[in-house]
């Protein structure tokens, strides 16, 4: 009898404290489902090592998409350029390596920004006018804001080259003209 009450005792604790662990996960994760995301972020673009890219991207949400606007000066006159939500928000290489590859958190080709399989780095090209400045504004459906997938604290990269938009993994776009991280923006 004794060993009866000892043994529904202990399992009576592990069910509280199962119960009580559950119940705790369950909070937390409902924070984190709950906690708001940011409704614009931006980008402070400065030039690699040799080069005078400068410039200001913003990611600005609408409903389920995200307005993507820059303007990107410093380039070479009349010429196009990937441009890529990449990795790793650290620029301190001079080459910008630092940042890494092209954003995937879904493991997906590299593609064009309208293609239904690419990057959710993958901006697609900036096309500079003659005096090397280039400007840009779409909607994106991909680019993500908030949750697991955000660009908060990823880098962009402004390459030498135009994005193909098939070889894989980058475009072949080339060496990285300048560098940004993707922090929150003042409201």
């Amino acid at each position: 009898m004794t060993m009866n009450i000892r043994f529904l005792s202990l399992m009576l604790l592990t069910f509280i404290f199962i119960a009580c662990n559950q119940n705790g996960q369950g909070n937390d994760n409902a924070q984190t489902a709950t906690a708001p995301g940011h409704d614009q972020m931006i980008a402070v673009m400065h030039p690699t090592e040799g080069n005078d890219t400068y410039g200001t991207i913003t990611f600005t949400r609408e409903g389920d998409d995200v307005r993507v606007q820059a303007t990107i000066e410093g380039l070479e006159a009349n010429g196009r350029h990937g441009f890529h939500i990449h990795q790793y928000g650290d620029c301190s290489a001079s080459d910008g390596t630092s940042a890494g590859g092209h954003f995937t958190p879904i493991d997906m080709p590299h593609g064009a920004p309208t293609d239904q399989e690419r990057h959710m780095g993958d901006m697609g090209n900036l096309d500079s006018d003659q005096n090397g400045v280039a400007n840009i504004d779409y909607v994106d459906p991909v680019i993500e804001m908030s949750g697991n997938n955000s660009i908060l604290g990823r880098g962009i990269i402004v390459h030498a080259g135009e994005d193909d938009l098939t070889t894989q993994p980058t475009g072949d776009a080339g060496g990285r003209l300048g560098c940004a991280v993707i922090g929150v923006a003042q409201p």
